[in-house]
């Protein structure tokens, strides 16, 4: 199978199993459908397709990776639907629809985004693997979606903005705020297939290197997307007042950036058989324009 067969495999997987898990939940006003309106909206669903994508490169069964991968796509819903409050980035569009508080309100949008949050640790304890597994992919998730990640990343995202931040400190808040649920992504997959820490520590190089190609090129979309293909308005790093790699680079600079981390990420695989997808899913990442 190809690489773009395989990575539409699986994102068809992980939507059909995320189906699955909101048709579970008790209809109570209008939370069910707030959750389900986010979760089920789309995406591209790349953090579950690296947790699949990383169980079989070490020789596990994709389907057993699947809680994991939908858990972790839950937190990273409840991030965005967070995200997108007006206590926060006060978005009124994602992926080309109304945000969830624009939807809801913005008290049903915070009860939603904590709902999947809370949920998906639920979901990880449902997954047909050793307890030991389990009880590590909760801790590493816990750790990359906590004060340690992604939500420490958050905070320290809301302290920049209005001030001039130097590159070692933009890395710093993206590291945190995107690339931490990135590594997690990979080191759920090798937990679930059991790799040794080695194998792990191989394929988690690889995600910091993506994650971080990946916030760049965000940050240059921004500046230079086309807000229908997007689906939300471009230009909000500037009207948010925020330090950008493109502030600070240049679109050359990030470009030269983004190349550098991509070629870096496919180098920390190479000894590994099998890791074509992965390698030319860090180049697609590389190359998007949405």
């Amino acid at each position: 199978m190809d690489m773009k067969k395989q990575l539409t495999a699986d994102q068809a997987l992980v939507e059909e199993a995320l189906a699955r898990y909101a048709e579970q939940w008790p209809e109570l006003g209008d939370l069910q459908r707030a959750m389900a309106y986010s979760l089920l909206s789309g995406g591209k669903r790349i953090r579950p397709v690296l947790t699949l994508a990383a169980c079989r490169l070490f020789g596990g069964q994709a389907e057993k990776a699947l809680p994991f991968a939908c858990g972790l796509e839950m937190i990273h819903t409840y991030s965005l639907i967070h995200d997108d409050l007006p206590c926060m980035d006060n978005d009124d569009f994602r992926r080309g629809k109304p945000t969830n508080h624009k939807v809801y309100g913005e008290a049903t949008a915070v009860l939603a985004g904590d709902s999947l949050l809370t949920a998906a640790f639920g979901v990880l304890a449902q997954a047909e693997l050793s307890p030991e597994q389990i009880v590590r992919g909760v801790a590493c998730l816990s750790q990359a979606a906590g004060p340690a990640g992604m939500a420490g990343g958050q905070i320290l995202d809301l302290l920049g903005e209005g001030k001039t931040l130097t590159y070692d400190e933009i890395v710093q808040i993206q590291n945190l705020k995107t690339g931490c649920m990135i590594e997690a992504a990979v080191r759920l997959g090798a937990i679930a297939a059991g790799s040794t820490p080695e194998e792990e520590e191989a394929v988690a190089e690889y995600a910091r290197k993506i994650g971080l190609a990946f916030q760049i090129r965000d940050d240059v979309l921004d500046v230079l997307g086309d807000e229908a293909e997007l689906g939300k308005p471009i230009g909000s790093d500037q009207e948010n007042q925020k330090s950008t790699f493109v502030g600070l680079k240049g679109i050359e600079g990030c470009e030269a950036l983004i190349e550098e981390l991509t070629e870096g990420a496919i180098a920390s695989l190479a000894s590994y058989p099998g890791s074509e997808f992965l390698c030319e899913l860090a180049r697609m990442l590389a190359g998007r324009t949405k």
